[in-house]
């Protein structure tokens, strides 16, 4: 496509503006301060405004019919890369296309005080709080933070398994590196990075920065708005997850950076979010390598307005803690799970408490279990998830779920004996954080290529082993596909079966993760646990 004229890029500014307008992204008032701002960044300075003579309040917010937002920002970015002189690479249109954004969005301060205005003026709590987090995500859609156009590249289906169904993603979202990015970083000199991590506050409003920088590479965050939100006495803030996996996908971090931490203070911080917020969950990653999620270094939860299949799942045992206050269950679920639930929050978390402090220290030799090294090294922690829900006669009760987890490694899985076994690796391999815990895969992008490459060789009559991208899969699809030729299976047919598959595959990789197994040694364990919990 040729380059835009001056004439194209003012038509296209205004267009953008135009859009921040319709979308409540900036007032009348800034729309021609946003528009010489826009001018400004493509070192423009003669063409017009159609928002410069008429009154703010007659602002021009017709759009053309075929009016695209992730063409026109493209467009847009290109020539700001190419007014400034940046390198041709994708992390530096992304900059320059996060900045066009940035400039029709109101400062820091206006959001979170719009933000706490609606929780307030809500005609209950439930209501202030779905109109102020509604506005938010609207915010962080529209302003492209939350990218929106890449998430729906995404692949989903659902996959039925003996727990229920579970839901599979293969995660196209986030962009893959540029290799020249990948040897620039690899070039750059060590040292204090600024931001320290991704979740940090420090984000809000930041340029940037490409690989070749001594820091490394940073996303740009100029659109990023973060509000306010109490929490176990400290001011955390709410953000949006830029490559959402379910719907809402919101992120709650502490404003200091120090490292991820599961205690009775952090699921008292949990359930403090759902009472600001019931129409979310909320839940916190294991704070320990391995069965953790990928950032470790800063304390932060994940929620938003999902129902996972584990949460759905059966009760396979009840008991009842804390004087009968708080309602015990094991439920049947790949992982091993306690569901904890109570009127009394109070009463829940000393329940809570006391399962994650015996878990620590739980060991059991029957099942493989040490809690801790010899010098000390700890071994066990939880995945704790909270939810507050309406019961039968209206009275709010809450729901924690502990699901239990331990880094144990051994010679035969040096990657953890509680982590995706070797034989699935060629599907999953990382680590199964917060949202796989609860049945939601997030698969890597290549599976989109290597089982396209599985069915050419299965239709095509080639052996597996003959295509680079299907060969990691061969054995797997051998077994899978042995009972079937290209005749019978083919098209949609061919693809549900290789998708039922992979669903296979992510059902044995959570049974991997269980501790305390689906089988009559772990079910005895699982028992013994719970009744020493009973006390």
């Amino acid at each position: 496509m040729a380059p835009l004229d001056q004439e194209g890029l003012a038509a296209l500014s205004g267009d953008l503006v135009a859009y921040g307008l319709r979308e409540d992204l900036l007032a009348p008032d800034d729309a021609l301060f946003a528009y010489n701002r826009i001018l400004a960044a493509l070192r423009m300075t003669a063409p017009a405004s159609r928002f410069g003579d008429a009154p703010p309040e007659d602002a021009d917010v017709a759009l053309p019919s075929d009016f695209d937002l992730e063409r026109c920002v493209a467009e847009l970015g290109d020539a700001v890369v190419a007014a400034q002189a940046e390198d041709d690479v994708p992390s530096a249109h992304d900059r320059a296309e996060t900045a066009l954004m940035a400039l029709l969005m109101a400062r820091p301060s206006e959001v979170n005080r719009r933000f706490q205005e609606l929780r307030a003026t809500g005609p209950t709590l439930e209501e202030g709080a779905k109109a102020a987090t509604g506005y938010l995500y609207h915010l962080s859609v529209c302003s492209r933070y939350v990218r929106a156009a890449a998430i729906a590249r995404n692949i989903s289906w659902t996959s039925e398994s003996p727990y229920g169904s579970l839901e599979i993603t293969i995660n196209l979202s986030k962009p893959e590196k540029d290799p020249r990015e990948i040897a620039a970083a690899r070039a750059k000199t060590a040292g204090a990075r600024y931001p320290a991590c991704a979740l940090c506050q420090s984000n809000e409003g930041y340029e940037g920065r490409p690989a070749s920088d001594p820091q490394g590479a940073q996303d740009p965050r100029q659109n990023l708005r973060i509000v306010d939100v109490e929490l176990g006495g400290e001011t955390w803030g709410l953000q949006y997850s830029p490559y959402a996996y379910f719907r809402e996908h919101c992120i709650c971090m502490s404003r200091p950076h120090r490292p991820m931490h599961v205690d009775r203070e952090n699921m008292g911080r949990l359930l403090d979010f759902v009472d600001a917020f019931p129409h979310y969950f909320i839940g916190s990653n294991a704070d320990l390598p391995i069965c953790g999620g990928s950032i470790l270094s800063h304390d932060h939860f994940q929620g938003g307005r999902h129902t996972f299949p584990m949460m759905g799942a059966e009760v396979e045992y009840e008991f009842a803690l804390e004087d009968g206050e708080v309602e015990g269950a094991i439920l049947r679920w790949p992982l091993s799970v306690i569901r904890l639930r109570g009127e009394n929050r109070e009463a829940l978390l000393d329940a809570a408490d006391r399962a994650l402090a015996l878990w620590r220290g739980w060991s059991d030799e029957s099942v493989g279990l040490v809690a801790r090294d010899a010098d000390g090294t700890p071994h066990h922690t939880i995945t704790p998830v909270a939810r507050r829900l309406e019961g039968a006669g209206g009275a709010p009760f809450y729901e924690l779920f502990l699901a239990l987890r331990s880094n144990l490694t051994s010679p035969e899985h040096p990657l953890g004996i509680f982590h995706p076994h070797a034989r699935y690796h060629h599907i999953k391999k990382e680590n199964i954080g917060l949202i796989e815990v609860m049945g939601l895969a997030i698969l890597p992008p290549r599976l989109k290529r290597e089982l396209a490459a599985v069915e050419r060789c299965f239709l095509e009559g080639r052996p597996f082993e003959d295509d680079p991208e299907a060969a990691p899969h061969a054995a797997w699809a051998e077994a899978l596909l042995a009972d079937a030729t290209p005749r019978e299976l083919f098209g949609d047919a061919l693809r549900a079966r290789l998708r039922e598959g992979v669903g296979e595959v992510f059902c044995g990789v959570l049974e991997d993760c269980g501790v305390l197994k689906e089988d009559e040694a772990g079910r005895a364990a699982f028992r013994r646990f719970v009744e020493a919990l009973e006390g």
